[in-house]
């Protein structure tokens, strides 16, 4: 669309000496005052899926918690050292480390079942459960 001068789409057109203001197109003046805005709307999204959770998640490998025991097999282990890793003379540390073991995997058992993990996550075998239990409804009836 040309300007009736026929200058080219954006010329401006010619402006009597007195008038304070040029004139614009008539399309610069719809974009300066947003009117472009109201009539383009934001798309509709479709999703290429149905927005409903599926009955199962990928089993993932369990992240490993943090070490125990660490110190007690650590004074074990020096204890060897400066003993030419004789058992008899570091029993005591060697009880000791085994001590602790035994405790931290009675703790491990008596974890219930349906807690979280250190990081606020259920594992991907307990989702799998919950999700067996309370299938999700994909028609209606």
């Amino acid at each position: 669309m040309r300007s009736p001068g026929g200058r080219g789409p954006l010329a401006v057109r010619p402006v009597a000496k007195n008038m304070a203001a040029p004139v614009y197109p008539a399309w610069v003046t719809r974009w300066v005052s947003g009117q472009w805005r109201q009539k383009k709307r934001p798309p509709a999204i479709r999703p290429t899926r149905p927005l409903v959770l599926a009955n199962k998640v990928a089993n993932r490998r369990e992240e490993a918690g943090e070490a125990t025991c660490i110190t007690e097999m650590s004074v074990m282990m020096a204890c060897w050292k400066q003993n030419d890793f004789n058992d008899a003379a570091c029993a005591e540390e060697i009880r000791m480390f085994y001590d602790c073991v035994a405790k931290a995997e009675k703790e491990r058992k008596n974890q219930n079942e349906d807690t979280l993990s250190p990081r606020g996550n259920l594992s991907s075998s307990k989702v799998n459960k919950l999700l067996k239990r309370f299938p999700q409804i994909t028609r209606y009836v």
